[in-house]
């Protein structure tokens, strides 16, 4: 990486999330817009029963989460506690806030810029204990061993006998144990 390079990453903010009270994402979201600095509130199109009628409502795509694009120096974290509404910004200290990857947050912005129903789904990675929720196996717990596009191994152990056996199963039927 050159040098240039590596002083344009250092002035690029970072992108820090800001968590909320229930409900508050959007108060927060324009108190500190107004104050001017850099937030997003990224919102979905889920689908809504309302007086019987099916329709799409554009909801927060993480309840409770905003982020905020802005270098955070001491006053700047000041100022951002100062919302009300606010809960916290996420990290260790004021001096290490969490960063969210430009990557994840390119795939955010792309999702909340279509108009693509979403659903909100449970968080599973690999090694986390999971239950499927439907289907033959529905109520199994195992571990999620291994994902790929939409299936993953579940692996069953019996601890007695020190043995465990893979099934391939639809990661859409696995919820967190």
């Amino acid at each position: 990486m050159s040098m240039t390079e590596q002083i344009e990453r250092q002035e690029s903010p970072a992108w820090h999330v800001l968590w909320t009270k229930s409900n508050c994402e959007q108060l927060v979201h324009d108190q500190l817009a107004g104050r001017g600095f850099e937030t997003f509130l990224p919102k979905i199109n889920v689908w809504s029963r309302r007086a019987g009628q099916r329709q799409l409502v554009r909801r927060p795509m993480f309840p409770g989460y905003l982020f905020l694009h802005n270098p955070l120096d001491k006053e700047t974290y000041i100022e951002v506690r100062k919302a009300r509404g606010l809960v916290t910004v996420l990290g260790e200290t004021w001096e290490r806030p969490a960063v969210v990857p430009d990557r994840e947050m390119a795939s955010v912005l792309a999702l909340s810029r279509s108009d693509l129903p979403s659903i909100p789904y449970p968080y599973l990675r690999e090694g986390m204990r999971v239950r499927i929720a439907s289907g033959p196996l529905a109520g199994v717990l195992g571990i999620l061993e291994r994902r790929k596009a939409e299936k993953g191994f579940l692996v069953l152990s019996v601890d007695l006998l020190s043995r465990s056996v893979a099934v391939e199963v639809d990661c859409t039927s696995v919820v967190p144990a």
